[in-house]
């Protein structure tokens, strides 16, 4: 294995796990910083076609498909609306990221989501809330909601400042860069600290439901490890 891909890339991250009796490996991959304008099939075939292994699933970040297709963007130039920096102030910050908890990235729910449908979630959650249920708002806002991210201190510059939405047509981009990888399985993924989504992928429903649970711990952690990319290997 090349230094690209060594197993203790992120140090602190169990990178073995087991799933239904089998062990698998979640193995990290490095990659330049990666900005808009960037190729992400050049990007991704540079970085992850040395390491790839018949049967190997490469997982790529949301992260780095939305930036490669112009889709982040500087706080500064983002103007929240008084809807958003209300709805803001309801939104439960957590640790692991600031979500839609900020004006901005409640402003961007609202374009990339329409405004009734933000609203229809705000008002649902509120009711489900009170009744000890939670999730219902990102349920029904839907997976582009559910995929922005908003600048977070830990974050590798010059991301630590910008809003970066949920990519464009996931399934198509997971198509595409299976086929500048020979075939190789690819699946765009929504991870973090807690918990994680399949936005698009060359994988089967089972197998996607499979990769959520191998994937759970957030192997590739969400800081600076310069890690976009990885792959899954049975044992």
């Amino acid at each position: 294995m090349s230094e690209t891909a060594r197993p203790n890339a992120n140090a602190g991250k169990q990178l073995t796990i087991a799933v239904d009796g089998i062990e698998y490996q979640r193995i990290p991959i490095k990659t330049p910083l990666v900005v808009t304008g960037d190729d992400l099939v050049a990007v991704v075939t540079a970085a992850a076609r040395p390491e790839l292994k018949s049967g190997d699933v490469l997982f790529v970040t949301e992260k780095i498909v939305g930036i490669t297709q112009g889709r982040s963007y500087p706080i500064e130039d983002i103007e929240p609306r008084k809807l958003a920096v209300t709805l803001s102030r309801y939104v439960q910050k957590t640790p692991h990221g600031i979500g839609l908890g900020m004006p901005e990235t409640m402003e961007m729910a609202l374009r990339e989501c329409g405004t009734p449908r933000i609203l229809l979630a705000a008002a649902v959650a509120a009711v489900t809330k009170k009744l000890g249920r939670r999730g219902d708002f990102y349920r029904i806002a839907g997976p582009k909601a559910r995929g922005i991210d908003g600048p977070t201190e830990g974050t590798i510059p010059p991301y630590d400042s910008q809003v970066v939405l949920a990519p464009a047509q996931p399934k198509k981009v997971a198509a595409r860069l299976s086929a500048a990888l020979g075939g190789a399985d690819v699946a765009i993924v929504d991870i973090n600290d807690l918990g994680g989504n399949i936005l698009g992928s060359t994988l089967g429903s089972k197998r996607e439901a499979v990769l959520v649970r191998i994937l759970g711990d957030n192997p590739l952690g969400q800081g600076r490890q310069s890690t976009p990319m990885g792959i899954v290997r049975a044992s």
